[in-house]
């Protein structure tokens, strides 16, 4: 993809709406890992709500930002989502590893997809290096997942994943809150 596949936007309006977009992530993200990391050690429907919410609850952040920006390539990330809370509800009729593969390939694509944006973002924003790191490092946990897929009895790597992911988003949105001061002051004076 390229970086045309971005529609320029307005900074002031883009960083308010990802502050605010990053706070509610990351409190869904700490709420989600704590429900899963208590509920979530064997497939059952508690567990399929979570797993099947985890990527609705990212469509839905997608669509708001897609909005909110204009960026194009958020639509990519709607589509993977949507896809991934399929096929969680999908993969959780057959087993343990199942899920881990279909979380774990969506995991990839959708870091990737983070990365891509985060690296765009940073030069109309600049300090996206949370949400760059965020997207490298789900990319990895991805891999992490599949390759020890067939091998696993647990799903308890997901309340990590969304933990640190969660922390990411908290980063980025003091850093957008404390940029955002930085520049008031600047107009102010």
């Amino acid at each position: 993809m390229s970086a045309a596949a971005a529609i320029p936007v307005d900074t002031t309006n883009t960083a308010g709406h990802l502050q605010r977009l990053y706070f509610v992530r990351f409190v869904f993200a700490a709420a989600w890992a704590g429900t899963f990391a208590a509920i979530g050690s064997k497939i059952d429907a508690g567990t399929v709500t979570l797993l099947v919410l985890y990527p609705a609850f990212d469509v839905a952040a997608a669509v708001y930002d897609a909005r909110s920006s204009r960026d194009r390539v958020l639509y990519v990330n709607i589509a993977i989502s949507t896809l991934a809370a399929v096929g969680l509800a999908i993969a959780t009729a057959n087993d343990i590893p199942a899920v881990l593969r279909a979380w774990g390939a969506w995991a990839i694509v959708a870091g990737l997809v983070q990365l891509f944006v985060a690296l765009q973002r940073r030069r109309a924003l600049g300090g996206q290096w949370a949400m760059i790191l965020s997207g490298g490092i789900s990319v990895l946990a991805g891999a992490g997942f599949l390759a020890t897929a067939s091998k696993a009895t647990s799903m308890k790597g997901f309340a990590g994943y969304a933990t640190l992911g969660g922390i990411f988003f908290l980063v980025s949105a003091v850093r957008l809150l404390r940029a955002g001061h930085k520049n008031k002051l600047a107009e102010a004076r």
